[in-house]
């Protein structure tokens, strides 16, 4: 126990010293800026220059010039931080705040902001700036808000393995609205074996299905946005015949669950030539879905509370083998547990009225065969 005891001790003197460090690092950076050393050796900014010699990013290096510029005009925080009276990034939140409002920083009471600097922790410190500064300068932070909404962005790029990698930056209203949307539709049940990352993720591919099925989005050269699927005769009778979804190969699995409720349109071809194409029609009729609707209410899996609305039919014999598109033959299943039916192999069993859901024998891991060398919970054969 003492041993724990003089660790802590030892850590928090550690602190107390890098803390104090960085603020003598702000300043001496402050003051090369001032003495132009960084144009002496070519380089067009102090931040430029300390990001090349000093192994920083520039949004670090930046931070400590702020941070220095403050400390000149405000010796107090200096005195604090070489104090251990508060660490280094509760003196740049100050500082950073003093920075924004510029000359109206005279409405700030420095020595109170630094007894609460001394209190709180970081997030709590940084949340109270936010509210000065839309108190002091609701105009600055109004520019700075536009500012920032300009900078928003979503990239969607695919992998070769197929996969797709999301980069974003939301604005602070719109992105509450998506986490919003997305928390609420990711909410997890009391068996639900999934990740949170995993959960949200699924939640925003519902939400686009839900959009793209519900006709929400404005169309495109009069056609309704989907996502196209091809597949040959074989394929969609379970045959070897390959399926596609957008160029991209997927398995008879996931073709048997995106048949169950589709809209089907048939291509002939000739020498690779089309030379008749069919009228689409719905896998399950509109009367049939609404039928479907009335009579489940809900995604029928155990307490799954997806409103019928946000679910897809399903057909207990798989359409693609055979199953017939009536009311007996149908139930309903939300995107996650539709995908578990085909894809993850669970079995539905009609008991009388209701259904039975059998999970499946549990499967050996599956893992990529140019990653097993590295895999150390896999045994070489």
């Amino acid at each position: 126990m003492d041993s724990i005891q003089t660790l802590g001790d030892e850590l928090r003197r550690l602190r107390a010293t890098i803390d104090a460090l960085e603020g003598e690092f702000s300043r001496k950076a402050v003051e090369c800026q001032r003495m132009g050393g960084h144009l002496a050796a070519g380089y067009p900014g102090v931040v430029s220059w300390l990001r090349a010699n000093c192994r920083m990013t520039g949004g670090s290096a930046a931070d400590r010039v702020c941070v220095g510029k403050q400390i000149e005009s405000s010796p107090a925080i200096g005195e604090a931080l070489a104090s251990g009276q508060i660490g280094y990034q509760s003196a740049a939140a100050v500082c950073h705040l003093l920075e924004q409002v510029g000359e109206k920083k005279c409405e700030l009471d420095e020595e109170a902001l630094l007894d609460w600097a001394g209190n709180m922790d970081v997030a709590e410190l940084r949340n109270l700036c936010r509210h000065l500064r839309y108190a002091v300068d609701p105009d600055g932070a109004e520019n700075e808000d536009n500012f920032n909404f300009e900078r928003r962005r979503l990239h969607i790029s695919a992998t070769s393995e197929g996969m797709h990698v999301l980069d974003a930056v939301l604005d602070p209203v719109g992105g509450a609205a998506v986490k919003t949307a997305l928390e609420a539709l990711a909410n997890s049940g009391a068996q639900d074996e999934r990740k949170y990352s995993q959960r949200m993720a699924d939640a925003l591919v519902e939400l686009a299905h839900h959009t793209l099925d519900s006709g929400a989005v404005p169309r495109r050269k009069g056609v309704r946005p989907h996502v196209s699927v091809t597949a040959t005769l074989e394929g969609l009778r379970g045959l070897p015949g390959g399926a596609q979804l957008e160029g991209t190969p997927i398995s008879q699995k996931t073709l048997e669950r995106i048949g169950c409720d589709g809209a089907l349109s048939r291509v002939m071809l000739a020498d690779s030539v089309v030379v008749d194409v069919g009228r689409a029609t719905r896998t399950v009729s509109a009367a049939t879905r609404r039928a479907l609707q009335q009579r489940d209410q809900h995604c029928r899996w155990p307490g799954c509370d997806r409103p019928a609305s946000w679910t897809t039919p399903h057909h207990i014999e798989f359409w693609s083998r055979g199953g017939p598109t009536t009311l007996p033959n149908l139930l309903s299943l939300c995107h996650y547990h539709h995908r578990l039916v085909h894809e993850g192999g669970w079995q539905v069993v009609k008991v009388g009225d209701g259904f039975r859901f059998i999970r499946p024998e549990p499967a050996t891991r599956f893992v990529a065969p140019w990653r097993r060398a590295r895999d150390p919970g896999v045994l070489a054969a």
